[in-house]
């Protein structure tokens, strides 16, 4: 039962939020632990992962264009609600980053558990796509009249992403078809391995409860854009482009993940609504318990 296999991903991320809470075993642990995660572990997970990826098997490049389909039609009706409806960056860049971003922690738990090594290899060049594009949009969405008018710098601030950088070199060296040598494919899949598990538990603890108190209404709309429409849109373009098996499971499961907590520390980075941000989010990491098993059972994955 997919229940069965997901509940324990939720489970870490609560555990995780629960040690936090008792300050277990400290307060400045889990800030150096997502640095040591996004900085050096999970680039080496997601390196290992592609350097043999099959990125020439024509099912998977029909994956990769259908994630930049996906992320491409919910970016133009988010940004074209924007343009009925106006709000300042600050307050639209939390609002952007919630509809389209994605935890790729748990979108790559989820991901093994239920696809095994064949589907992190799959997930693994989604994100080298989807990373960069929802990185830039991003960044646009937050934008007052900065970055986003500088394409230098946006470039710059984009390719200063450890996992971007981790995806260009994974797929730079599956294209040769030699892989990794010497021995470093074990060196960084040994180091990729305690990824997942920490990320998750830093996921619950960076959680915020009390980011909940306000804007319930505007939370549960754009949850429900997350976690329903998105992965529904998903499904949707996956049936047109003829994706079937693992990668039309892959691209669902990643559109109906929560939205990534480090788009709080981007939010605060352009100084917009960091509170809204944390509240989207936390709600949509609640949400998500119940939300992804129902959708994948419905939509015939289970």
């Amino acid at each position: 039962m997919i229940l069965l296999t997901i509940w324990p991903l939720f489970g870490l991320i609560c555990f995780g939020g629960l040690l936090a809470w008792r300050g277990f075993p400290e307060s400045g642990f889990w800030p150096a632990a997502e640095r040591l995660n996004y900085f050096i572990l999970f680039p080496a997970l997601l390196l290992s992962s592609l350097a043999d990826a099959p990125v020439r098997d024509p099912s998977i490049l029909r994956l990769g264009l259908a994630a930049i389909v996906t992320i491409g039609i919910a970016s133009i009706a988010l940004f074209g609600w924007r343009m009925v409806r106006p709000m300042p960056a600050a307050r639209f860049g939390p609002w952007f980053q919630g509809g389209v971003r994605f935890n790729t922690y748990l979108g790559l738990a989820i991901t093994a558990s239920l696809a095994g090594a064949g589907g992190l290899k799959r997930a693994a060049v989604l994100l080298a796509v989807a990373v960069p594009l929802v990185n830039v949009l991003s960044i646009v969405a937050l934008s007052r009249n900065g970055v986003a008018r500088r394409p230098i710098a946006l470039i710059a601030t984009v390719l200063a992403n450890p996992l971007i950088v981790a995806c260009m070199a994974g797929i730079a060296i599956a294209l040769t078809g030699f892989g990794l040598p010497f021995g470093l494919d074990r060196f960084f899949g040994l180091l990729g391995q305690g990824s997942l598990l920490l990320g998750l538990l830093c996921v619950g603890a960076a959680l915020r409860p009390s980011a909940l108190r306000r804007d319930w209404g505007v939370l549960a709309t754009n949850s429900a854009l997350r976690l329903v429409a998105m992965p529904i849109l998903a499904l949707g373009v996956a049936r047109t482009m003829q994706l079937d098996g693992i990668e039309a499971l892959v691209l669902v499961i990643f559109c109906a993940i929560p939205t990534a907590p480090t788009a709080y520390v981007l939010t605060r980075q352009f100084g917009g609504d960091g509170l809204f941000m944390a509240g989207l989010v936390t709600g949509q990491t609640m949400l998500a318990v119940v939300t992804i098993p129902m959708l994948l059972w419905f939509m015939g994955f289970a």
